[in-house]
């Protein structure tokens, strides 16, 4: 069974015993969560590694593809359910687009004018969208691996 580490649960004020199991109910719902994030794989040496996109520190390896993806998924459920835990919120899957990093870069007055005279003439809404769109325009190609969250048949 999924265990976490010690953590001081805010809602109950005491300390938890870091070898008990997570809460059945928030376990389900970082399942279900954890499902749709995407995976990273790497091989090195005929062995598999993988780690969270979204959680980038939950990591798990194997053997093949299939055992690093279920070592990963697991520990991408363990953090999942530890944040939720603690009353923090994890963070959106990636595939669902939301634009979650910000980036404040420092322009002349000058530069300024001309990136958005240079953007309205290209049709963008705004600054952000066209230095978004020249910049990942030649972005390289992935070299890992990304496995994407299967979609369940809906009934």
């Amino acid at each position: 069974m999924v265990t976490s580490g010690k953590s001081k649960n805010s809602k109950r004020g005491k300390t938890l015993d870091p070898a008990r199991p997570f809460d059945p109910a928030i376990l389900v719902r970082a399942r279900t969560i954890a499902e749709r994030y995407q995976i990273v794989l790497e091989r090195e040496d005929d062995w598999w590694y993988g780690h969270g996109l979204e959680q980038p520190g939950a990591g798990g390896d194997g053997a093949t593809i299939e055992a690093a993806v279920a070592d990963t998924r697991e520990a991408l459920v363990t953090i999942t359910a530890y944040m939720l835990e603690k009353g923090e919120r994890p963070p959106a899957p990636a595939n669902e687009g939301l634009r979650t990093e910000q980036v404040n870069i420092r322009l002349t007055a000058e530069e300024r004018l001309h990136l958005e005279s240079r953007s309205q003439a290209q049709g963008f809404r705004g600054l952000s969208d066209f230095v978004r769109a020249v910049a990942l325009a030649d972005a390289p190609a992935k070299t890992a691996t990304v496995v994407r969250p299967r979609r369940r048949a809906r009934k």
